[in-house]
């Protein structure tokens, strides 16, 4: 017989059995939807897709998740093998996609076939020719990519967080010989970046490794996080020993040997700038302004729309200028003026760069004291203001936006880049800050994380031109809807020099890539038109050359979305609510913006009845 004792323990067992199997029928339901479900199948789809990526399943905050972390001590496979794997998995999940019949799907599963088969599609449509692109650059690439997110992204917590660190840092060696075949194949297909291309990369891979092992930001990013975890004083010097060790062995030959085979392209390349430049080039940029766009827009249209925009801009910031007194010289020059006022600069120091953040930190405090008039859902995620890191700021932009995780509680981040505070003049940081955290990326892709009943992949936001335009429109709504400008002429002049940057790279994207403008070209008509210096310009240009289309997305998405406010405020009248309609843009999340347009005219509909 059982003693008392035991058949409590096995009741309690068994009660703690079935809450633990209504929980995770519940929870597989609540994250994956119903079997059968639409939703349910585009979820187990994508995370199949995702589980070739470790490092996206840790992006989605996975790391730790019973059942599913198989992944934390693991980095991609970058071999041609795998992206034939991967190629695979998304057509199948595309023909099983297709299986269903929209005509008996409504709502939010409508929703998300639409945007799911849009999605699929088109990045099948990119693969079809399969060298597309360069495999590393001066901005991505795994040398450039896998030490953020190592540092910045793999949390360490416990012993076992710290020894997957360790697991992961000896997969990055694998991770660059990989690299090293890819750039071979590449080459052997005439995909080679321009000269100027090649030196930049050149000197990021070398900028890396120039202080050596123990100095290494993989190494020396180490204490304090190993420390936080509350780690033994003898398994921190372990783990640190351990580190030091594989950089030395793995990482830093490694990239030597990435080195070595740049130097040894140069002799086989040129200056030519435009993706034209490698086989197919013609038909990869138009494809590519179709992912990035959205839209059914030419190169030709978007260059036109470009030219338009940059005239209507310039004419706003002359009324500025002219009211502060600044009379002579182009738009340009005298913004150029304004830029380097010495009463608007932070120092360039320690202390300067932390009363930069402050700053930045006392303007979202403004804004997020006003958001609730102007939004229906404020982000419930803390938001950090962070410096770039130091060893990625050389090829990091004037400031980019981080998601907070969706499964656990990394907080959103907006990212200084404060290698030169003189790039980031006060008078330009409010419109910044309006575009990378509140009530711009923070607030859409916070809400995006929010909403209930749609598979994962709608979570994550995967199109730029809703993403970047929902930004650079917040920065309208902040100006002329929020009256955050209402006493500061010089923070609008910085809303529409950054409305003019966008506008400008309209023209030079299609510029470089379409209509085979030279780099030169590109950036004296940057530099005639934006008041940015010299070296910022060269920056950007580059930029565009090795992320062709990309550029296009923010202006694209931006006058799409003012165009669908402006009929709903035609057809609504005293009806429409701002607070309503920014509610709507963001409620169901990105989407392309042909499918977004025709949902604006549904909520039109409904707001009438």
């Amino acid at each position: 017989m059982l003693t008392g004792i035991r058949r409590i323990f096995l009741v309690v067992t068994l009660l703690a059995t079935i809450a633990a199997l209504i929980f995770g029928i519940f929870g597989y339901v609540k994250y994956f939807g119903a079997p059968g479900s639409i939703n349910n199948y585009i979820n187990k789809k994508s995370l199949t897709l995702m589980s070739d990526s470790p490092e996206a399943m840790t992006f989605m905050g996975l790391d730790g998740v019973p059942l599913i972390d198989n992944h934390s001590h693991r980095l991609a496979d970058y071999t041609e093998a795998q992206w034939d794997v991967s190629l695979g998995k998304a057509q199948d999940m595309l023909t099983g996609l297709k299986g269903y019949d929209p005509e008996s799907l409504e709502g939010q599963d409508l929703l998300s076939y639409e945007i799911t088969k849009w999605l699929l599609e088109d990045q099948l449509a990119l693969t079809e020719i399969r060298y597309t692109g360069y495999p590393i650059s001066q901005l991505s690439g795994p040398h450039v990519n896998l030490p953020s997110f190592l540092t910045d992204r793999h949390a360490i917590t416990n012993r076992k967080s710290a020894n997957n660190y360790l697991a992961r840092l000896r997969e990055f060696g694998r991770v660059l010989d990989e690299t090293h075949m890819m750039v071979e194949t590449h080459t052997e297909k005439g995909v080679i970046p321009p000269d100027f291309i090649i030196n930049k990369t050149i000197g990021v891979l070398e900028s890396f490794i120039e202080d050596g092992p123990a100095e290494n930001p993989l190494v020396t990013t180490l204490p304090d996080r190993l420390k936080e975890a509350g780690l033994s004083d003898s398994a921190q010097e372990e783990i640190l020993a351990e580190a030091e060790k594989i950089v030395t062995e793995g990482v830093i030959p490694g990239y030597e040997k990435l080195i070595a085979q740049q130097k040894a392209l140069l002799p086989k390349t040129n200056s030519d700038a435009g993706i034209y430049r490698i086989p197919h080039g013609e038909e990869i940029y138009a494809s590519a302004v179709k992912s990035n766009t959205t839209t059914d827009f030419t190169a030709d249209d978007l260059h036109e729309t470009g030219l338009s925009e940059v005239a209507r801009i310039e004419i706003a910031m002359d009324k500025i200028l002219i009211g502060q007194g600044l009379t002579d010289g182009s738009v340009s020059e005298r913004v150029r003026i304004l830029m380097e006022d010495p009463d608007q600069l932070f120092p360039n120091t320690d202390t300067g760069r932390e009363a930069m953040i402050d700053y930045l930190v006392e303007l979202n405090t403004e804004i997020m004291g006003k958001a609730e008039g102007y939004f229906v859902t404020l982000p419930p995620q803390e938001l950090e203001i962070k410096r770039v890191p130091e060893f990625s700021q050389d090829s990091a932009p004037g400031g980019y936006y981080q998601p907070p995780g969706m499964f656990d509680d990394t907080p959103g981040r907006f990212y200084i880049n404060q290698k030169d505070t003189a790039d980031n003049p006060k008078w330009t940081l409010p419109t910044l800050l309006y575009h990378e955290a509140a009530p711009g990326h923070h607030f859409q892709l916070s809400r995006s994380q929010m909403i209930e009943g749609v598979p994962f992949i709608r979570k994550m936001s995967p199109f730029t031109a809703y993403t970047e335009g929902w930004a650079l429109y917040a920065e309208r709504v902040a100006a002329e809807d929020m009256g955050l400008y209402a006493d500061n002429p010089l923070g609008d002049l910085g809303r529409l020099q950054a409305e003019q940057f966008r506008a400008v790279r309209l023209v030079v994207d299609t510029g470089l890539h379409h209509k085979r403008w030279t780099r030169e070209e590109a950036i004296d008509y940057m530099v005639s038109k934006t008041g940015m210096t010299e070296a910022e310009v060269t920056r950007e240009i580059e930029r565009y050359v090795v992320w062709p289309g990309q550029a296009l997305a923010y202006k694209t998405g931006q006058l799409a979305i003012l165009r669908m406010r402006a009929r709903a405020e035609e057809e609504l009248g005293d009806k429409f609510d701002l607070r309503l309609f920014n509610e709507m843009i963001l409620e169901d999340g990105a989407m392309p913006l042909g499918i977004l347009d025709r949902e604006v005219d549904k909520w039109i509909t409904e707001q009438k009845g």
